[in-house]
């Protein structure tokens, strides 16, 4: 019954990121939208793919010089694979996170700070049988900095520290942290 139950949620994560990739080309149409790849280890010896789709309508406030805020918004499919994984050497996850970013509006190199929160659906929460994020639902809080550069400001790069937990919903609750580095274009 679990090996069924397994191939289904397997099935439907492959079906999502599917989806994703297929509506992430149709709205990449417009210069709002990007695409990132971001690789990053966490604890307990995870690595981490992640593919993102980043929409930024240009919603701005709060203008300090050339500084300003604005809000983006980004959803991931990723895969998390671990040696140490004696139960799932290898898990999917989708999600989306809104973004609040403090960026220099002028120059060639745009450096900026950023801080999200957004939700995650996991393959499987037990990685181990010593490791369970207990829920396959998660949230996902991060921060990081970058670079945005390039003749049309269509190039990113940066670095985020993410964090990974159930929020408390179901014990346990151990939470996973990640230090990710990733690089965007944008459209």
């Amino acid at each position: 019954m679990n090996n069924k139950k397994n191939v289904w949620r397997g099935l439907a994560l492959k079906s999502a990121a599917a989806a994703f990739l297929l509506a992430g080309s149709g709205l990449a149409a417009g210069d709002q939208f990007g695409v990132q790849i971001a690789g990053g280890l966490g604890d307990n010896h995870i690595k981490k793919l992640d593919l993102g789709l980043v929409w930024d309508p240009n919603l701005t406030w709060w203008q300090i010089g050339d500084w300003h805020f604005s809000l983006i918004g980004e959803a991931h499919v990723a895969w998390w694979h671990t040696d140490e994984g004696n139960v799932h050497e290898n898990i999917g996850e989708i999600g989306v996170t809104p973004i609040i970013r403090f960026i220099d509006g002028a120059g060639a190199i745009r450096p900026y700070i950023e801080a999200g929160a957004g939700i995650r659906l996991l393959s499987s929460p037990t990685i181990a049988s010593d490791l369970s994020l207990a829920t396959a639902f998660q949230f996902a809080s991060m921060a990081g900095v970058g670079v945005q550069f390039g003749n049309r400001q269509q190039y990113q790069a940066g670095y985020r520290f993410q964090h990974i937990s159930n929020g408390g919903i179901k014990e346990p609750n151990p939470g996973i942290n990640f230090h990710q580095l990733y690089l965007q274009y944008n459209f």
